[in-house]
């Protein structure tokens, strides 16, 4: 489960700005195994700051039980006048540990073979809380007029329901491009259906509906991604713009008007950017899109089925029109 640290890695540290400190840094919070590459980050404000070596100390008895001189210097980054890179993957003992640059500490933090024990369940419910159209954790629905249909001159301004999926798994604010709300992510999910297979054996604490969790979350992406890709040969990749950003809020509170109530445009795929104005996106082509479609629904097809064999028959079949693509239907 290593690929799970780059979604911790990074998390902000030590913040105390009010006693003017002007260095943090920045560790994975979670924890890293022992065998795990290990990486923290020292960005400090001050650009004449230099950093030689470091220490992890132990917690518990204060005591320092590893030295490093292992540090690469990076320039200016954002607000940082200096950024420093401190690998200690060489240390590996059990333990909950601190590290220190000069007088700069880090948050604790536990080095243990057991650190991502749970992460999936963590993810899952954190995509379970993300969820548009209905969302069980907020017991309300958000965005459930999407949408009018953009950029397909046969279909202007037409309805098509495109109502599910999820809100940006990475902020806090409403993102629905096709590489945040979103295509990707449901690959990803469905990927995870794949690699999670001896998981969803052992484990067998289900929803109401007796089925494994991972595999529901996976299917209510691909529910979403059929909608997105309705017919042969069509295919919708982005719902609204970033006109979307413009506060953070409440999803069940966004008030956010394209001119059609609370109906947003749905963009079809065309190869071109998209968006009005200084609202577009950064699309160059077809071709990666199909794939990301075609390998969700192949993926789809294989893991859903034991439990969604309907579903299954219909997702094994949408990759076949797609591999044909580009389409002229809408050229």
């Amino acid at each position: 489960m290593k690929h799970i640290t780059s979604l911790f890695i990074l998390v902000v540290g030590l913040v105390t700005a009010a006693n003017g400190q002007q260095s943090w840094i920045r560790i994975n919070q979670v924890g890293y195994t022992l065998d795990a590459v290990k990486v923290a980050v020292l960005g400090s404000k001050a650009e004449d700051l230099s950093v030689t070596s470091f220490e992890i100390v132990d917690v518990l008895t204060g005591k320092t039980v590893h030295k490093s001189n292992k540090i690469r210097s990076f320039g200016a980054y954002a607000s940082f006048g200096k950024i420093f890179r401190l690998d200690f993957s060489d240390f590996s003992e059990n333990g909950t540990f601190f590290i220190r640059a000069g007088k700069v500490e880090s948050p604790p933090f536990p080095i243990d073979e057991t650190v991502y024990n749970g992460a999936a369940d963590f993810l899952l419910k954190y995509m379970r809380q993300q969820r548009c159209g209905y969302n069980p954790f907020l017991r309300d629905s958000c965005h459930t007029q999407d949408g009018f249909i953009v950029d397909f001159p046969a279909r202007d301004s037409m309805h098509i329901d495109v109502t599910g999926g999820w809100r940006c798994l990475g902020l806090s604010a409403i993102c629905h491009h096709i590489g945040e709300r979103n295509l990707s992510n449901d690959v990803r999910v469905s990927a995870k259906s794949c690699r999670f297979r001896r998981y969803i054996r052992q484990k067998r604490r289900s929803g109401a509906n007796g089925i494994p969790d991972v595999l529901d979350e996976a299917k209510w992406g691909l529910d979403w991604l059929d909608k997105m890709n309705p017919e042969d040969g069509i295919m919708f990749n982005q719902i609204a713009d970033d006109r979307d950003h413009t506060k953070f809020t409440l999803p069940t509170l966004d008030s956010v008007s394209y001119g059609k109530g609370r109906e947003r445009p749905v963009y079809l795929v065309t190869g071109k950017p998209q968006g009005l104005g200084k609202y577009k996106n950064r699309s160059t082509g077809v071709s990666s899109t199909a794939a990301k479609y075609a390998s969700a629904f192949a993926l789809g097809a294989d893991v859903m089925t034991k439990f969604y064999p309907g579903f299954s028959q219909k997702s094994l079949q949408k990759p076949k029109p797609l591999s044909h693509l580009p389409n002229p239907i809408w050229v």
